[in-house]
């Protein structure tokens, strides 16, 4: 460990260890980058998305009120209508038309579980195949949920409820775009659900914990539910957390990454809600807005992709929408995150990251045609694929000019 390193860690420490975390120190440290020893990562992320307040007296009762709260979220939503929960106290009542699968009643308690597993079999689809190539999401978490998995109670996994599900006559996915696709289960795809190896009884794999998470919100918020993208957001926090070295908080990931991602979403959630893509909150704003400040910044290159007819919509959508996590490999994200979490405008430093990463290619971009650049602007991963910049640390520097030169 190199003595900066090392001088680094000592800096966060001093922050973190008054009583009174100073926010405006702690931003300018995590803005740089934030150093996995220790946890300090996870910590400062939990404090930067408003999770833990500044005052370290108050951290353990909250963790342990909304660590509760989120048991409770579990007791309430991952279950099956009509099975006695005798751990809770509930006693099983005789089947009523109210009860009954059959009931047409749309408030009764049968159809809202089909309506869930319309959404489910959705966010299933999308966790199965987070980050697929790593290893990590596919393997057994250490702290499988035992509330669920507990064979004294009668809780199902979400896994065992997709693979029951009624709804075998059709699969409905619903896009970001607002298009549903219907599709026969019939057809077989690399990502059914024997696509991964069943974990033995008593265990669970990292996605399962995620789909869980993605399951709850969706519970919790039905004005937005679940959208397909969502999973590429909550897929870095979780991994975040769930690989804390301090055990204590590693165990509690599941509930930490939830309440993360809720305060999250609850800042990013107006670009996910395709009515509001033109209002001023929305995604089409946003993507115009990188246009604005790459024409202030760089106007040459502003007028090649207008000559092109390249407009944000073909590549900026996914850039911004998702927090570029799908246009660089895991460990970048991360690093990309630190930034973002740390400004103060932290989503008006994401629109001057989307600017730094088109000036930064502007010679290819100059110099290349409609097909070329949209090859260039379009490719996913982009360090192992076409796109030129390598080191996220550059394109950081870069959007970090970009602010200053305002």
């Amino acid at each position: 460990m190199s003595r900066l390193h090392q001088s680094r860690i000592a800096d966060f420490q001093e922050v973190l260890g008054e009583p009174t975390v100073a926010l405006s120190k702690l931003r300018e440290l995590c803005f740089s980058g934030i150093p996995f020893d220790g946890g300090l990562r996870c910590l400062c992320w939990k404090i930067l998305l408003n999770y833990l307040p500044l005052e370290k007296a108050l951290w353990s009762s909250l963790l342990k009120k909304q660590r509760d709260l989120y048991s409770q979220f579990l007791k309430e939503m991952i279950i099956q209508p009509g099975i006695a929960k005798a751990n809770l106290g509930v006693s099983r009542e005789d089947v009523t038309l109210e009860d009954h699968p059959l009931n047409p009643n749309p408030d009764s308690r049968w159809n809202t579980y089909f309506k869930d597993n319309e959404v489910l079999l959705q966010i299933d689809k999308d966790v199965r195949r987070l980050y697929p190539d790593m290893a990590f999401f596919q393997r057994p978490t250490d702290y499988p949920c035992l509330l669920i998995l507990d064979p004294q109670n009668e809780f199902e996994t979400l896994r065992r409820r997709v693979e029951q599900t009624t709804l075998k006559s059709q699969t409905v996915a619903r896009n970001r775009s607002g298009v549903t696709n219907v599709s026969s289960p019939l057809k077989t795809t690399p990502s059914s659900l024997s696509e991964y190896e069943v974990l033995p009884n008593g265990c669970e794999a990292h996605w399962e914990v995620v789909e869980r998470i993605l399951f709850i919100y969706a519970k919790l918020n039905p004005g937005i539910a679940y959208v397909q993208g969502m999973n590429e957001i909550v897929g870095p926090l979780y991994y975040t957390f769930a690989t804390d070295p301090n055990s204590e908080w590693k165990e509690h990931a599941e509930a930490d990454t939830f309440f993360c991602f809720t305060n999250l979403m609850a800042e990013i959630r107006d670009n996910f809600i395709k009515s509001l893509d033109d209002s001023q909150c929305g995604i089409t704003y946003k993507m115009e807005k990188v246009y604005s400040t790459l024409k202030e910044k760089d106007v040459e290159l502003y007028l090649k992709l207008q000559e092109q007819n390249i407009k944000p919509q073909f590549f900026a959508f996914r850039w911004l929408t998702l927090l570029l996590s799908q246009e660089f490999l895991l460990p970048d994200v991360i690093r990309i995150w630190d930034s973002l979490f740390a400004d103060d405008k932290r989503f008006d430093f994401l629109l001057l990251v989307c600017c730094a990463m088109l000036t930064l290619i502007r010679d290819q971009l100059l110099e290349g045609d409609f097909t070329l650049n949209m090859r260039l602007l379009q490719a996913k991963n982009f360090v192992v694929k076409d796109y030129p910049i390598s080191d996220v640390h550059l394109i950081l520097k870069k959007a970090k000019e970009l602010q200053d030169s305002k």
